[in-house]
């Protein structure tokens, strides 16, 4: 599908210059871009790789001289990256899964999806599923009894979502992903190894085996508006009340949500990030990757988490969280510069001991 660079500055709200009826179907790196294809040069580093290309129309940062880049036309937006969520949409030429329902799926009669949902070979779609307008079922997917998707919910190959979820609208998850497992959730008939050494700090006393007997996940997960799933991430079902995740929340792959959390609005999990069961998160946090979350946490709004930072304690909102444990960014800064100053100290205590020591010997 081609678009002319007059319709893509409109649909962005962005502003076109020279030969804006110019026709691109395709989006490349400056270098390796085609007559045919808009270069995305959104700062002047980039730019310098347009020669290497064959581009004829670019998008450019705000300032740029197009006509000196020796372009025929060109797109420059007030924010050139964030212009690149809505230019993406225009350009993905999608997965090219078939309309309609494919006559391998398996789909229960009280199933009751909307006249255009689009359902892909080797679906399984449970008692009472309610699935929304505009939906897209990828191939091999799962979705359990009572389970009820919003309009525009798109899900690739091998998503598998439990009975009794709830998810809003426009939500997409990408492959294997699975929404609805039960929670890890296990007891002992005493109190066990590792609650014992949790009150003790560390003193797990005298110690007897014991077997662990299964709590059952008798809720499920509640999902809101545009949420975005990664591959291979994991969201369980909550012991009684339901695991929420609220509007806008963006996960990436591999990730793990337990039991019963709580994450808030436009939230940003990256990957390999595990959460704890019962913990909340609030609203427009981000959790680097590999970011370990313990269980009945708080993590208050606008908390920004560095990468493999493991969170033990609650952290109030606002603030920026490194290291193990977790520690306010600036004292984790300080700390490590600490310890790069250790060496350093201790050859000068070395040497004050041999000063010293000298000084002894002609006393």
């Amino acid at each position: 599908m081609s678009h002319s660079i007059k319709q893509i500055a409109a649909a962005l709200g962005a502003e076109a210059f020279g030969a804006v009826d110019l026709c691109v179907s395709g989006v490349a790196e400056p270098a390796m871009a085609g007559p045919q294809d808009l270069a995305l040069a959104m700062n002047p580093k980039y730019a310098e790789a347009l020669p290497a290309g064959q581009a004829r129309a670019a998008m450019l940062w705000p300032g740029a001289d197009w006509q000196a880049l020796g372009l025929q036309a060109a797109i420059i937006a007030p924010r050139p990256r964030f212009a690149m969520s809505g230019l993406s949409a225009m350009m993905d030429p999608g997965q090219g899964y078939a309309p309609g329902i494919h006559p391998s799926a398996v789909i229960d009669p009280t199933a009751d999806l909307a006249a255009d949902v689009a359902v892909g070979p080797l679906a399984v779609i449970g008692p009472r599923v309610r699935i929304g307008a505009g939906s897209v079922i990828g191939p091999q997917c799962f979705i359990g009894a009572d389970t009820v998707l919003g309009q525009g919910a798109f899900l690739r190959e091998g998503v598998r979502i439990g009975a009794r979820v709830s998810i809003g609208a426009r939500f997409i998850a990408q492959p294997g992903a699975v929404i609805g497992g039960d929670g890890f959730s296990f007891v002992t008939p005493e109190q066990s190894s590792v609650e014992r050494a949790r009150d003790s700090l560390g003193d797990q006393g005298e110690l007897r085996g014991q077997s662990y007997a299964r709590i059952h996940s008798l809720g499920s997960v509640s999902i809101g508006d545009d949420v975005e799933l990664g591959a291979n991430t994991c969201i369980d079902r909550g012991t009684v009340r339901d695991t929420r995740i609220g509007n806008g929340v963006k996960v990436d792959n591999l990730t793990q949500i337990g039991h019963n959390v709580e994450i808030g609005n436009d939230s940003l999990i990256c990957a390999q990030v595990g959460v704890a069961g019962s913990s909340r998160i609030g609203n427009n946090v981000v959790l680097g990757g590999q970011t370990g979350v313990s269980d009945n946490l708080f993590i208050g709004d606008h908390v920004i988490t560095g990468g493999a930072t493991k969170v033990l304690a609650n952290v109030p909102a606002g603030r920026v969280m490194l290291g193990y444990p977790a520690m306010k960014m600036e004292s984790h800064i300080e700390a490590y510069k600490g310890l790069r100053r250790l060496p350093r100290l201790f050859r000068d205590v070395a040497a004050l001991q041999k000063a010293v020591s000298k000084l002894g010997k002609t006393d």
